[in-house]
């Protein structure tokens, strides 16, 4: 009898209306996030906040989140209901931006972040559960790939709205532009048909597995590769969080009006990027494997940010965003398959999810402050060179501790295709 294909697997048939509410949902959702970031800290430098206090303001998002994401991770897994929560989430994001807008003040600002920030991590596990529910395992890698894709042109579009809306109108009507977009999100989410979700799978279960025999948090992450994975995520986030919202304030002094415009070409060239090498990532992560994608996504990170320190003319700092794109659309796209890869048929892949994403959020939310506050007292280029040491350090561990995940889940599939074919 010939060995079975591990390749096999049951593959659902969602109808072209669900997969198009996943598109859709997915750009935007963009939208209504992009300008919570970058924008925010050149709108805050604007009501002459400094360095110190914007990357407070950041932190405290950054805190909220950390504190929701593996609970919300939980809840995902829990739910069926994830459009509901995706929609409440996009309707408390709103309310964040228009408290930053009406009240640029210190309290109403950190009330507003804790908000957004709390709210927001409801986001990615929903939308990758939804999407594995959707599609199945075997589809996993390619949808995933799309889902960037989309997420990334629908920042595009924001970014160059946002940008003509600071510079035309003011650096205010950006966050009325973030509420006025929440509405068609939430609506996008009806297209997404209930019983095209597969509840089980979406929650990283095996067929027909229920809630009691899911695995615990503490045994996964007895898992050596799943702690390794943790280190390299959270330091690269640590080194790549702090750098786009440092590269803002440094364009947004002596620029006026203008700043908004070079921000709005920075992460315009960052999705523009990710939209092109997402799709190619959720291929390539099927016949590469996972770990020499990484690669690539970890040696551009510490490059960009000696590239950061070499020039202050404002084109070449827009060119260096190219790399930002690389590595952030590898990312996105790789390090959600090297989850699934890892916690398959554990029933818990949201809350790993989640709790991995805070791990990561507590390495963006300190990259933040510490490298504000580098900034403030050394100055920029400083401020760069140490982020760019970290995310050596982190391509470093990448290299010589991490396995290949993507043999891991051969192997499982192969184990359990074996396992029903043979009961005994």
């Amino acid at each position: 009898m010939p060995e079975p294909d591990a390749s096999i697997e049951n593959k659902p048939s969602p109808s072209r209306r669900t997969l198009l509410g996943l598109d859709w949902l997915n750009f935007l959702l963009a939208d209504v996030q992009t300008g919570v970031g970058p924008f925010l800290a050149i709108y805050l430098a604007g009501y002459k906040w400094d360095e110190e206090r914007v990357g407070l303001a950041l932190m405290v998002g950054g805190i909220a989140g950390i504190l929701t994401q593996t609970p919300a991770g939980a809840l995902v897994d829990f739910l069926r209901s994830k459009r509901a929560l995706v929609g409440v989430a996009v309707a408390a994001l709103a309310a964040g931006a228009l408290l930053i807008a009406l009240f640029p003040s210190f309290w109403p600002v950190m009330g507003a972040q804790v908000l957004i920030g709390g709210t927001s991590s409801a986001f990615l596990p929903a939308v990758c559960a939804m999407s594995l529910g959707i599609v199945g395992r075997a589809g996993f890698d390619i949808r995933q790939g799309r889902n960037q894709t989309f997420n990334s042109a629908g920042n595009v579009i924001a970014a160059v709205s946002m940008g003509l809306l600071g510079y035309f109108v003011s650096n205010r009507s950006i966050f009325f532009f973030i509420a006025v977009f929440a509405v068609p999100t939430i609506l996008v989410l009806l297209l997404i048909r209930p019983t095209d979700i597969d509840y089980e799978v979406a929650r990283g279960a095996t067929d027909g597995e229920k809630g009691d025999k899911a695995e615990s948090v503490r045994m996964l992450f007895q898992d050596h590769p799943l702690v390794i994975f943790l280190v390299c995520a959270v330091m690269f986030h640590f080194a790549n969080a702090a750098m786009l919202p440092l590269l803002g304030e440094m364009l947004a002094k002596g620029q006026g009006r203008s700043s908004m415009m070079f921000m709005s070409a920075c992460v315009v060239t960052t999705q523009f990027v990710i939209t092109l090498i997402a799709a190619w990532s959720g291929r390539e992560a099927e016949t590469w494997g996972r770990k020499p994608l990484l690669l690539i996504a970890f040696g551009v990170l510490p490059t960009r940010g000696v590239l950061y320190t070499l020039t202050s003319n404002t084109d070449l700092l827009v060119a260096i965003q190219i790399m930002d794109g690389v590595g952030a659309g590898i990312f996105g796209v790789v390090s959600v398959l090297v989850i699934a890869d890892l916690t398959r048929g554990t029933g818990r892949f949201n809350l790993t999810l989640g709790a991995i994403t805070t791990a990561v959020g507590i390495g963006g939310a300190l990259s933040q402050v510490i490298a504000g506050s580098i900034v403030h007292h050394v100055g920029f280029r400083a401020g760069f060179l140490f982020l760019a040491g970290v995310a050596a350090a982190a391509f470093a561990i990448l290299y010589f501790f991490m396995p290949e995940t993507r043999n891991i889940r051969l192997a499982t599939v192969g184990s359990s295709l074996g396992q029903k074919r043979n009961p005994d």
